[in-house]
């Protein structure tokens, strides 16, 4: 028998545990996490949605400046000096209020947007911490069978501790 080649007998269990935890990952594992994706992009197409709302809301509250803009003119020609200046100032507040509502739309929705894209990286970071930590520990438990390999994984870990500090 050759080191670099494994015994049959060997290679059989090894395939057939790769098979049960493959199995076990296709049926409780890929399908949690495909489904967390999925869902998280239907969330964001609908955040994306909503951003799309808040434009078309912001270019409908446009028109309706320029269209009191429009009727202002039209009434320039009636009006004396003194109107006519107070005509301008409303024109101007009435810019400034619709200019001010439309930003703070835009700006609340990029704030949601950002906060929801935030949140999802958090959630698949966290998810992906939980595996990675299940998986070293799956790790740490093959690479320490004896007692004596425990104890020297504390000591060092210890040490390392220490040595931080």
């Amino acid at each position: 028998m050759s080191l670099l080649i494994p015994d049959s007998g060997l290679l059989f269990w090894m395939l057939l545990s790769f098979g049960i935890v493959f199995a076990v990952l296709a049926k409780w594992g890929f399908p949690v996490i495909t489904g967390m994706v999925e869902e998280r992009k239907k969330y964001i197409d609908r955040s994306l949605a909503v951003a799309r709302e808040a434009n078309e809301r912001l270019e409908h509250l446009k028109e309706e400046g320029e269209a009191l803009v429009a009727s202002a003119r039209k009434e320039q020609g009636r009006l004396l000096r003194e109107a006519m200046h107070e005509h301008d100032r409303i024109i101007q507040e009435a810019r400034r209020q619709a200019g001010e509502v439309a930003r703070k739309e835009l700006e609340e929705a990029r704030c949601q947007i950002r906060q929801e894209k935030e949140e999802a990286i958090r959630d698949i970071r966290r998810y992906v911490a939980l595996l990675s930590v299940d998986i070293a520990e799956k790790i740490i438990r093959k690479h320490l069978d004896s007692e004596k390999e425990q104890m020297e994984m504390i000591d060092r870990l210890l040490d390392e501790m220490i040595a931080k500090e």
